[in-house]
């Protein structure tokens, strides 16, 4: 058996055979790699399943799992390598949500401890207004915000009486190399295109089996509801009790960029946000791009720096297609 390295072992493709985890291996002539605990310094946390099959697939490179881990970890991950990264990718383990979000970083850390750098990648729901055009399958990455953190934990606050409502919510910045980096990716994207939706075309052909959950969507299908239009309670879809009546959606030009990176605030609670006028509210007022439930849980104790991708407008008309 060949070494790499003090802590690195590789594995003929047989043994994996025997794992009983199911694997994804983006090069079929590569060998797995086995890394110690130690080797592992950026954690990618997911909050539900799909979240962490999407993140799997853009792995540069699968490693095989490893069985000696904390005793106090709940977690499932999948480890792997990104670019020159070796990459900790975790599900949490419960419902989503803020003390979800806390209780993985924190078994994360028990389990690899060398981890330095993370990173919550999933969906939110969007915060579209006149400054900002945020469509469904857009990505929102958190920036620092008038001298505050680019996470807003809007439930924290005080209420006084005779006043509204004063939140006190602005949570850690991310790491200032990773504030450095976002700056310089925003610049290369400027010049050159972000080219994220390539990147998922090529990312779907290798993986065909789940093209059909995680392809783009019909344009068509991407519907803004104007604040005053509510969804009525039941499962019955947006697009057959809500319907296409332009007098009760928000006409939006055709834009020649599809997906467009957005960068700058999201807000984040332990509930989740249904309500446009309140959603328009905090948009107008605190320049909120989307909303989300689990980066105020994290950001405080371990913080990082939050991406999400649009999946419906933070209101009553949720949008399964996306």
């Amino acid at each position: 058996m060949s070494k790499r390295g003090p802590d690195t072992e590789e594995y003929p493709r047989r043994v994996f055979n025997t794992v009983k985890r199911p694997k994804i291996n983006h090069d079929d002539n590569r060998p797995w790699l086995r890394l110690s605990h130690h080797s592992y310094t950026v954690g990618w946390i997911c909050a539900v399943e799909p979240e962490h099959v999407a993140a799997t697939v853009f792995l540069d490179e699968e490693h095989e799992g490893l069985d000696s881990l904390s005793s106090k970890d709940n977690n499932t991950y999948t480890l792997g390598r990104i670019g020159g990264h070796n990459v900790v990718i975790a599900v949490m383990p419960n419902d989503y949500g803020t003390t979800s979000a806390s209780l993985a970083a924190r078994d994360m850390l028990h389990s690899f401890p060398n981890i330095r750098t993370c990173v919550m990648v999933g969906i939110g729901g969007g915060a579209p207004s006149p400054k900002h055009d945020i469509r469904l399958g857009d990505v929102v990455v958190s920036s620092a915000h008038n001298g505050n953190g680019g996470v807003w934990q809007y439930d924290f606050g005080k209420r006084i009486q005779d006043q509204s409502f004063q939140s006190t919510g602005f949570l850690n910045q991310p790491p200032l190399f990773l504030q450095t980096a976002v700056k310089a990716l925003r610049t290369k994207y400027a010049i050159s295109g972000h080219r994220l939706q390539e990147a998922i075309s090529d990312v779907l052909e290798k993986h065909p089996r789940i093209a059909k959950d995680y392809k783009q969507p019909n344009p068509n299908t991407d519907r803004l509801y104007k604040a005053h239009v509510i969804h009525p309670n039941g499962e019955e879809s947006c697009a057959a009790i809500c319907g296409d009546d332009l007098s009760n959606l928000v006409e939006r030009p055709e834009r020649k960029e599809n997906p467009v990176i957005h960068y700058g605030l999201i807000a984040s609670a332990n509930q989740v946000m249904k309500d446009a006028t309140v959603r328009d509210t905090l948009a107008e007022n605190k320049d909120v791009l989307c909303f989300e439930m689990e980066a105020a849980g994290l950001m405080n104790h371990f913080p990082c720096l939050v991406v999400r991708g649009i999946c419906d407008y933070a209101d009553t008309h949720k949008n399964k297609e996306w």
